[in-house]
């Protein structure tokens, strides 16, 4: 999940030697920490206004150079609580991401197949593909341009990138017919991203507000993702991610289904 809502990218060379490929390159290379844990808070958000606040703890770590685990646990309310989320993130591209969750009510583990993964996660605006890295040879990417995203404490300069889907395969697993993505230049931090969905005229609109520099690593404090038909509001998910700690160590039991299952 780090990367998926933390993403960065280390650049050393002016903007007019990449290419969009190139930057995106430079993503999916950055050093992110081998593991992460942390305490989410999510605020789901109706078009009511009305909201629902869910607690959850995340744990991330690296297997290997081409593996990444992930687990997230509800703590509450009590609807959610005691279920769990279980993804083997693979970088391998001929191998699909693996996830599953853990539903206590059924006492049932349900793997999520690949045709469910453009779903809403949890009843957010995130996906189930939302939760796991991209492979980048299922994209085409271009530079479009260098622009700025306002701030209250100013204006950050940002190379704004086209990511398409090579097939349609990868949008009906993603949901995702083309993104927009806002890179900051003073830190390489996805700041900002625009998703069009197949479902016609809805957009999301992802925001990250806040970040910070926890063990000399930027990451995300604070995200929102809204959806949008036209210009009416028809969901929000907030994101507040805290207790942040980086390159600990975590047990690998913290990464199966015997656990999800077990809970906290």
């Amino acid at each position: 999940m780090k990367k998926l809502l933390l993403p960065s990218l280390f650049l050393s060379l002016g903007v007019n030697a990449l290419t969009g490929l190139e930057i995106m390159q430079k993503v999916d290379d950055r050093e992110d920490g081998s593991s992460v844990t942390s305490t989410l808070q999510m605020i789901l958000i109706d078009k009511h206004n009305k909201k629902r606040i869910r607690q959850m703890r995340t744990f991330s770590k690296d297997v290997n150079k081409n593996t990444e685990h992930k687990s997230i646990f509800f703590l509450s309310p009590s609807d959610v609580k005691n279920t769990a989320f279980l993804t083997f993130d693979y970088s391998d591209d001929d191998k699909d991401d693996d996830q599953w969750m853990y539903l206590p009510a059924l006492k049932k583990t349900k793997r999520i197949p690949a045709s469910d993964k453009d779903s809403a996660f949890m009843g957010s605006d995130f996906s189930y593909a939302d939760m796991t890295d991209k492979n980048l040879d299922d994209y085409h990417f271009k530079l479009l341009k260098e622009s700025a995203i306002k701030r209250k404490n100013g204006k950050n300069p940002v190379w704004v990138i086209q990511s398409l889907p090579k097939n349609k395969a990868v949008i009906d697993e993603t949901g995702y017919t083309k993104s927009i993505l806002y890179i900051r230049k003073d830190n390489y931090m996805l700041a900002r991203a625009k998703f069009y969905l197949k479902k016609a005229n809805r957009v999301k609109y992802m925001d990250v507000r806040k970040m910070k520099k926890i063990d000399g690593i930027w990451v995300a404090i604070q995200t929102t993702m809204t959806t949008k038909s036209g210009k009416q509001t028809l969901h929000k998910t907030l994101l507040n991610n805290s207790d942040i700690k980086m390159n600990i160590a975590i047990d690998d039991d913290m990464f199966s289904i015997r656990k999800i299952e077990k809970g906290l």
